[in-house]
């Protein structure tokens, strides 16, 4: 697991410094303040790759630099594995545009997936991409990862591997979504049950999916296309789907797929399965209905309790997810458990970017969450009547002729932004009738 991870010199902050917690992080903030970001330092201290670096079509996941160049940059970051936790520092070397830290082969931090915003996902295999020995010498000799942009989630990824002597060579490391399901389809077997488990913990109740027939897209496009049910349509080929739908049915298969190729991959070189897993996920909430945004962390948690749990033993997963969503928020109040789960918030205090631990405290209602400090909004309205209410408290705290004067334009603008029902209208018209008796 990451337990701890700070910046100095970096990013949008002077010093920035998580406290991670073994099963659920959640991020909020503004945008523009870092949360994407501090998902890719945390992939980065996982993997010592940075995302672009193993993929240069990604449009994000560039390698972090120091924010003044000419003062010393430092990453530090803890990280717990099954033989105990070593903290680890970097520092960033100008002349080299390198992060420089210590040499040889780092501890194991288990399977990582981390999903990003634009669709794409980058994941890191103990089993397949883990250095291995030569005799007692460490040699990272293996893919140093797999990094997906949302294309090659969907038609598969394809590396150059070096050779020991020749020329390097292209080889496909995954078939895809399209080619890979539509054969679990077709064979009926452990990976075509689990995807339609996933998928169906993944969907919101009223809105079940089911796996419909493979299809083919049109005459002259022979690849095997999957298809779902949903309770408005019978068949939808998974290509024309909302997309919302796509970015689920996405990260269900990423899921599968990185959990089945290292179990296959760790039986074949016959190594231990990994013992824990690292989910990063930007923007949770992204494309999604608030009846999705409402449900989508409970059941990625039971996801991926379910995927790696057997007979033999249970995986604990650590989720790191970053999100704009009071509903996000209201959605984990059953299930935060605070020995285990942790809030943060990136704000802005002084002109500088801060970022806090946020003291967990159940708000109950969505309302109430976007006017809590982690959001920070003064109402649950439009900026226009948020403008109006507050004009009208001011003023109901005045007395005299200029109150007087300014009441009636108050009034009609209260009129032209507040619904007849909102609850603002009972205390603003009994101070307009108090007034008017004055007079």
């Amino acid at each position: 697991m990451l337990k701890r991870l700070e910046l100095e010199n970096v990013g949008p902050a002077p010093r920035m410094e998580l406290n991670l917690a073994p099963r659920l992080n959640l991020v909020t903030g503004d945008n523009g303040l870092g949360k994407s970001f501090l998902l890719d330092v945390a992939w980065w201290a996982l993997t010592r790759k940075w995302p672009r670096d193993l993929n240069p079509r990604l449009m994000s996941g560039y390698q972090a630099r120091p924010t003044d160049i000419g003062s010393p940059a430092c990453l530090r970051f803890t990280v717990e594995a099954v033989t105990g936790s070593k903290s680890y520092e970097s520092k960033y070397s100008p002349p080299d545009e390198s992060w420089t830290g210590r040499p040889g082969r780092p501890l194991n931090p288990g399977l990582v997936v981390h999903a990003h915003v634009d669709g794409g996902f980058s994941v890191w295999d103990p089993a397949r991409n883990y250095w291995k020995k030569k005799g007692d010498i460490d040699v990272q000799d293996r893919l140093p990862g797999y990094v997906f942009s949302a294309e090659d989630v969907w038609n598969g990824l394809e590396v150059v591997v070096s050779q020991p002597q020749g020329t390097p060579r292209t080889t496909k490391v995954c078939k895809g979504l399209l080619e890979d399901w539509s054969d679990w389809i077709k064979e009926g077997g452990d990976n075509a049950e689990r995807m339609t488990r996933v998928l169906d913990q993944l969907a919101v109740q009223e809105e079940p999916l089911a796996i419909g027939p493979v299809r083919q897209l049109t005459v002259d496009d022979i690849r095997d296309i999957p298809s779902i049910r949903t309770t408005y349509a019978a068949e939808v080929l998974i290509v024309h789907a909302s997309s919302a739908l796509r970015r689920i049915i996405a990260l269900a298969y990423m899921l599968v797929w990185s959990w089945s190729r290292h179990v296959s991959a760790a039986a074949q070189l016959g190594c231990d399965r990994a013992r824990q897993v690292i989910l990063l996920f930007d923007e949770v909430d992204a494309h999604l209905h608030p009846r999705w945004q409402r449900t989508i962390i409970p059941a990625i948690l039971e996801v991926m309790n379910s995927l790696t749990t057997d007979e033999e033993e249970t995986v604990p997963v650590q989720i790191i997810a970053a999100t704009h969503s009071p509903l996000v928020l209201a959605s984990v109040e059953p299930h935060f458990d605070e020995d285990r789960d942790r809030l943060f918030h990136l704000d802005i205090r002084d002109r500088q970017v801060h970022l806090d631990e946020v003291q967990w405290a159940k708000q109950g209602d969505v309302l109430n969450w976007l006017v809590s400090d982690t959001f920070g909004l003064l109402q649950g309205r439009s900026l226009e009547a948020e403008r109006a209410i507050e004009a009208a408290k001011a003023l109901m705290d005045q007395t005299g002729a200029e109150a007087v004067a300014k009441r009636d334009p108050i009034h009609q603008e209260l009129q032209r932004v507040l619904p007849g029902h909102d609850p603002f209208w009972p205390r603003w018209v009994v101070w307009v009738e108090r007034q008017a008796a004055q007079q």
